[in-house]
């Protein structure tokens, strides 16, 4: 999926974002500049019903806390670490993986945006379909994120963007073209994770919502059957774990999360649907 680097000429970001920051006292912290921190972007990505989604990563940029957001010189322009052409494959950002999509030292201080920079070769994969998705010119203009998160020096910082691709794709009544409205979910926090298993492999793709409240963030299991749900507030979780047709649905109640760890869930085994026995109650041993 080659393709030339293009103009900055479509900065998508949307109505709501995750930047789930985390501090880590690292090895390689004693070589942060002093008077800096380090700050790192990751890309992961909820579910959506494609085969793929394509998106070309141009740039991340982060504006410290006084400076004037019109300004562009202002703007910390992140090494894009994406890939050699910038194409990500936002379905490939599941399952605890994730796109590092570059690090830079900033002052220590605060950051008061963030932006992610996108260029113009946007598409969806269905089938043997390639859609091209086209991008409203209201967004060209740059929507731009608060953020507002306080760095110390000497730390290096994580933030996670939650892409969701589900969502961030429209199709356009009777013209049938597909339009990119990047949906992106915000914590500007520090945050708990989610992570395990689900196997039997056989049962995938496996769709797993972590449920607090009226708030809901998916992921699929990746092909070796692990999930990672990162970017979540404190509090009591239920797992409502969704496989294919032939295994049965799950719900995994009283997932306790806490700020900055990782909540460890293990290995959720999945049952086969009882066989259909004919007197339509189900269960598979043949009595009425």
């Amino acid at each position: 999926m080659k393709t030339k680097l293009k103009t900055l000429n479509a900065v998508l970001l949307a109505v709501l974002a995750v930047f789930a920051f985390s501090c880590s006292m690292e090895d390689d912290n004693s070589n942060i500049s002093e008077g800096m921190a380090k700050v790192n972007v990751f890309l992961v990505d909820a579910p959506a019903d494609y085969d793929a989604v394509w998106v070309e990563v141009l740039a991340v940029e982060i504006l410290p806390k006084g400076e004037n957001e019109n300004n562009g010189s202002a703007w910390i322009n992140l090494a894009n670490e994406a890939s050699d052409d910038n194409m990500i494959n936002l379905l490939e950002l599941t399952g605890g993986n994730s796109a590092h999509l570059g690090e830079i030292e900033v002052p220590a201080g605060e950051i008061s945006q963030i932006r992610l920079i996108l260029g113009d070769n946007n598409y969806l994969v269905q089938g043997d379909r390639q859609i091209d998705l086209k991008t409203p010119s209201a967004q060209q203009s740059g929507l731009k994120l608060k953020v507002d998160k306080p760095l110390q020096a000497g730390i290096a910082y994580d933030i996670v963007i939650d892409f969701d691709a589900g969502r961030s794709i429209v199709r356009a009544g009777n013209s049938g073209q597909y339009i990119l409205k990047p949906v992106l979910r915000v914590v500007a926090e520090e945050s708990a994770t989610i992570e395990g298993v689900v196997l039997p492999l056989e049962a995938g793709p496996v769709n797993v919502a972590a449920i607090i409240g009226e708030d809901t963030v998916s992921t699929f299991t990746s092909d070796n059957g692990s999930f990672m749900i990162r970017g979540l507030r404190a509090g009591n979780y239920s797992l409502f774990v969704v496989p294919n047709e032939e295994y049965q649905e799950l719900l995994v109640e009283d997932v306790e999360t806490t700020l900055s760890q990782v909540t460890n869930v293990g290995t959720i085994e999945l049952e086969l649907v009882p066989e259909d026995d004919g007197d339509g109650d189900g269960d598979g041993n043949g009595d009425d």
